[in-house]
């Protein structure tokens, strides 16, 4: 399969790529702006599996303009695209009041219109002949009935818009073969974590979480679309 993930310099998408690189039918094209970490996650993946095929793609996608360089890079190394996990993502823990324009850009870019704009890219490249699967990774915090909490309300509303998306998109393509589903997952102990809840000890790793992610994106498909599953042990 070739398979697309973002956010996979650290977290659930580093050890994403590392889970699903160990087969050698995969080709990951692994997306992240920091190189190192792209470069180190590459030699971890062959150390593991001297046969998989991780190819680092260095981007912004809170940057707009990215797009273009991307779509290149998609291209330049594979035809088709049959797995998109749009696992990057960024928070603002603020008061409301407190939150400026640049702040919701900041989030909203990267949560929500990166997304827009790499599906975008993305479905173009997609075999109707074979059954493919986008995977929008939101959060617990944002779907509806929650529990929420104060100094999140950029970053759970921009998961709120995500996992709406994917229920739109899910409809629109429902005769193109391309399933869009939406995982909106509970504390992981990840570094987005610390930042969000300073000291709080999640019941799950990342590398668990990781593994969960993995063969949902792989096989669900087969069994659902537009779904918004809940993946959640404890609140947050």
């Amino acid at each position: 399969m070739n398979i697309i993930v973002t956010g996979a310099s650290r977290g659930i998408g580093y050890e994403l790529v590392k889970i699903l690189s160990a087969d050698t039918k995969n080709t990951i094209l692994a997306l992240s702006r920091n190189p190192q970490k792209l470069e180190q996650l590459k030699n971890e993946c062959l150390a593991l599996n001297s046969s998989s095929k991780v190819i680092p793609v260095v981007c912004d996608l809170s940057d707009k303009n990215s797009i273009h360089q991307i779509q290149s890079e998609i291209t330049k190394h594979i035809k088709t695209v049959d797995v998109l996990i749009n696992n990057a993502g960024a928070i603002v823990n603020k008061p409301f009041l407190e939150i400026t324009a640049n702040d919701l850009e900041y989030v909203y870019n990267v949560n929500v219109f990166s997304v827009v704009r790499l599906i975008q890219t993305v479905v173009p490249l997609m075999d109707k002949n074979t059954q493919s699967h986008i995977v929008n990774i939101s959060s617990i915090g944002g779907v509806q009935g929650s529990l929420k909490f104060a100094g999140l309300s950029a970053y759970s509303s921009s998961k709120a818009a995500l996992v709406c998306l994917t229920e739109c998109l899910a409809e629109e393509f429902k005769e193109k073969n391309i399933a869009f589903n939406c995982l909106a997952l509970g504390a992981t102990q990840t570094e987005m974590l610390n930042e969000a809840f300073p000291g709080y000890k999640a019941p799950l790793s990342a590398a668990q979480m990781a593994e969960f992610i993995a063969n949902f994106s792989l096989t669900a498909q087969q069994y659902m679309n537009g779904k918004v599953i809940p993946v959640s042990l404890s609140n947050p």
